[in-house]
């Protein structure tokens, strides 16, 4: 294979557009930095296997160097397959098969056409969907072109939350006589993922108007009678920011402009953004202290053109308060659209996302994208370091990081998670590949919790799931509540994560050593889906293994013995 001067060229802008130096590129790829600028300055020519390399490392498709000139595919074999070797795609978890098939029927294609079109036989391409034959690298091109998607379409892990939403869902006690077992629901989820996103969407609604009914029961009764847990109401902004990958180029086009007319060195004031608000929208912000029994954060009077923000907010919280109500004047249009691209089971979830999207541009217009990712590449994401340069809170640098998901200008894909001291997750979102709990209850061994006994401490761990891949995770505590002497305020633990991969551009990983297998932490999703039965902090069964009491074995603990070994 070979390549041109075009091609080089290209690859030396995305490595630059990455923040990425060329001999860490060439570290990385494994060649040496003057073989890469032979490479980048195009005299020298480039080998499937190599050209696979460069865009795993710079997260781009092969089209993306070759919009010009197409490469020919026909000598990639032997790369392909070691790159699918490299990236486990033969894997049970990446399900390469069924996704064929689910891009095969949104074409329309029907199963014998498609066999016809990529020259195998019927019975084979039926092996190959139902996932009981592994598809080599020749075949896969083939497959890509004739179904006109990406590599990475078929390899990226997508809805890394629905096979353990669903085994959540069938924990339920309605379903205990049914005796659904793990391998039945990946089947489920692996040959029909629009119908176990139904079923969810299903679930979700009954939770909420079961517990809508408990709390009427118990306001008239005057007796607490559940202790079930319940949907948090916010699950739909969950759905609706996974869906995007958290990241929304409007806004970010919109959050720009605003930044650009009230910067301050890297950073936004407070008086500028209600300067900005006076001037543009003839919008007046007052600073008040709230009266005795009426408590609030924000009040916005449309017929008074007043913003009212709490002197009990902190300055950060004030900030991003003025410039969410920017983003609610000048970009509301931008927002309804993205609200319309998405089908919302009730209006009160769709508001509670609007405000989502409202709080998202005034983040973007504090921490503008392009210097937001470069300071968050210069600095390894230390999140205190990012917070202090533009003068944000914690949680909110945690938030936007997330956010960095440009396909031209990408940062790390993260997970976050915020839960409270007895466990309740309410907010998720995971680009990661780590699951995340959607009803609550997630492992105990999860630093996100044990960040609580030492509150405002960043804790860092490599946390090891039980189908083998490993996490770097952060975790620290923030308060939250009112800044008055006398109220008491809530503590909440943020949970921040990447893939180990990227461990070399995480700040918090240089005190950890991640090839060290004594150092990881056995982490699962939750007791009912996690496998593991060596672990003392168990506190339910696991769902997809029979449970038998023995009252003369045990494990370590109750609900593991010889029986379940």
């Amino acid at each position: 294979m070979s390549i041109n001067v075009s091609i080089g060229n290209k690859i030396r802008n995305f490595r630059r557009k990455l923040g990425l130096q060329a001999k860490k590129l060439a570290e990385q790829i494994n060649i040496s930095p003057s073989y890469l600028n032979l490479i980048e300055s195009g005299k020298r020519n480039i080998d499937a296997d190599l050209l696979i390399k460069i865009c795993n490392e710079l997260r781009i498709e092969l089209s993306d160097l070759t919009s010009e000139r197409e490469i020919s595919l026909d000598n990639s074999k032997i790369a392909i397959t070691k790159f699918l070797k490299n990236k486990n795609i033969n894997k049970s978890d990446l399900k390469i098969g069924p996704k064929i098939k689910a891009f095969r029927r949104q074409l329309g294609l029907q199963a014998n056409k498609f066999a016809e079109q990529i020259k195998i036989s019927p019975s084979y391409l039926n092996l190959i969907e139902s996932g009981k034959r592994n598809i080599d690298g020749d075949l896969l091109i083939k497959v890509s072109k004739e179904l006109r998607v990406n590599l990475s379409d078929l390899t990226s892990k997508a809805d890394v939350n629905l096979e353990n939403d669903i085994s959540e869902l069938l924990d339920d006690q309605l379903f205990e006589d049914l005796d659904i077992l793990g391998p039945e629901v990946k089947d489920l989820v692996n040959t029909n993922p629009k119908i176990a996103k139904a079923l969810i969407k299903l679930g979700d609604n009954f939770k909420q108007k079961d517990h809508d009914i408990v709390n009427k029961v118990e306001d008239i009764s005057g007796k607490k009678i559940d202790s079930r847990k319940t949907a948090f109401p916010g699950e739909v902004i969950s759905d609706f920011l996974q869906e995007n990958k958290n990241y929304f180029p409007k806004l970010e086009k919109f959050a720009d402009k605003i930044f650009n007319k009230v910067q301050v060195n890297n950073r936004t004031r407070y008086i500028a953004l209600c300067d900005f608000l006076k001037s543009e929208y003839s919008i007046i912000v007052k600073d008040i202290i709230p009266e005795d029994g009426k408590p609030f954060s924000k009040i916005y009077n449309n017929k008074k053109k007043e913003l009212l923000l709490s002197d009990y907010n902190t300055l950060e919280t004030k900030k991003l308060h003025a410039a969410s109500q920017i983003a609610q004047e000048g970009a509301s249009k931008e927002i309804n659209e993205y609200l319309s691209n998405f089908n919302f089971p009730s209006n009160e979830s769709k508001r509670l996302t609007q405000v989502a999207l409202l709080n998202y541009c005034g983040a973007a217009i504090l921490m503008p994208y392009k210097l937001f990712h470069s300071e968050c590449k210069e600095l390894k994401y230390d999140l205190e370091l990012l917070q202090n340069t533009f003068a944000t809170s914690f949680e909110q640098v945690a938030h936007r990081v997330t956010c960095l998901q440009d396909p031209k200008l990408p940062g790390i894909p993260f997970h976050m998670l915020r839960t409270d001291i007895a466990g309740n997750i309410s907010k998720r979102f995971s680009l990661s590949g780590i699951e995340i709990p959607r009803y609550g209850g997630a492992c105990p061994r999860w630093n996100v919790y044990s960040a609580f006994t030492r509150p405002g401490v960043i804790q860092a761990a490599v946390s090891k799931m039980t189908n083998g891949e490993k996490y770097v995770c952060i975790a620290r505590t923030v308060e939250k509540g009112v800044g008055r002497y006398g109220l008491s305020k809530s503590i909440l633990s943020i949970g921040l994560g990447c893939e180990a991969k990227y461990a070399k551009e995480f700040v918090y990983t240089e005190n950890l050593d991640i090839s060290d297998k004594k150092t990881e932490i056995p982490i699962g999703v939750s007791c009912r889906t996690c496998d593991r039965l060596d672990c003392s902090q168990r506190a339910f069964p696991p769902l997809h293994k029979k449970f038998d009491i023995d009252i003369n074995s045990r494990g370590v603990s109750v609900y593991v013995n010889d029986k379940n070994n």
